[in-house]
């Protein structure tokens, strides 16, 4: 028998024992000890999916084939209005938007853009701001709340996002012990791509489920926006190379 069957097996009789009268659970220092020797083992056992640093890691996920979804870089959160204002116009939408409700959004300026706080069914586009993202998966984490509505992630056919370059996690794991001993939202919603089945004949459908359209703006470390400096065009990270990343700030 394999030492971790063993280990499963022995766990699973001494649980029976407990709810028989046996002995108690093992006690917090034991189960901390426990935890520790795992994450230990985790660098051991993780691929190697983060070279060139996480957010250039996360930026490759995001737009590599499996993900597909689009993404630029600009210097500031005071640029993002520009950056929705271009995906818009790329895209040959009308320049309205709902905004998700966040104070930091708020306070951006949108004179160029119509923005309405409510949603209809299949809203057109929606802008929002990510919690964060996890470069092992180029994945948005998004936790429900009153500045951070669910349905803003589901039901529009264009979802625009930004996320600050400090707010990326290596892997699923830091974000879960970043949170550890945390109030809980009602939901947690790790977003990776545009919604997407091939439940109908194998045939990949995007916007089944969600969003067709998934375009991230990340924030921080880019240059500065073309447009000022006269250029025609402000190309995507799918059309161009990435710049060195922004040092990571791991206490997030």
């Amino acid at each position: 028998m394999s030492d971790a069957r063993s280990t499963i097996l022995t766990a699973i009789r001494a649980a029976l024992e407990r709810h028989h009268g046996g002995p108690p659970m093992a006690d917090e220092t034991t189960i901390a000890a426990e935890a520790e020797r795992l994450r230990a083992r985790a660098d051991a056992t993780r691929p190697d999916r983060l070279g060139g640093g996480p957010v250039n890691a996360f930026l490759k996920r995001l737009v590599s084939p499996a993900v597909a979804a689009t993404a630029e870089r600009v210097a500031t959160l005071g640029d993002f209005p520009d950056a929705v204002r271009r995906y818009l116009t790329a895209q040959g939408l009308a320049s309205s938007v709902a905004l998700q409700p966040h104070p930091d959004l708020l306070a951006l300026d949108w004179s160029e853009i119509g923005t309405h706080g409510q949603l209809g069914l299949d809203e057109p586009v929606t802008v929002g701001l990510a919690l964060g993202a996890i470069a092992e998966t180029g994945t948005l984490v998004f936790h429900s709340g009153a500045t951070s509505p669910t349905l803003f992630a589901f039901l529009p056919v264009h979802h625009i996002v930004a996320v600050e370059a400090g707010r990326i996690w290596s892997w699923l794991e830091d974000y879960a012990d970043a949170f550890a001993g945390c109030a809980q939202p009602r939901n947690v919603n790790l977003i990776t791509g545009a919604s997407g089945t091939t439940d109908i004949e194998g045939t990949l459908v995007r916007g089944a489920h969600g969003p067709g359209h998934l375009h991230v703006v990340l924030i921080g470390g880019a240059v500065p926006n073309p447009e000022v400096a006269g250029a025609q065009n402000h190309p995507t990270l799918s059309e161009r190379s990435m710049e060195a990343d922004p040092p990571h700030d791991s206490s997030r």
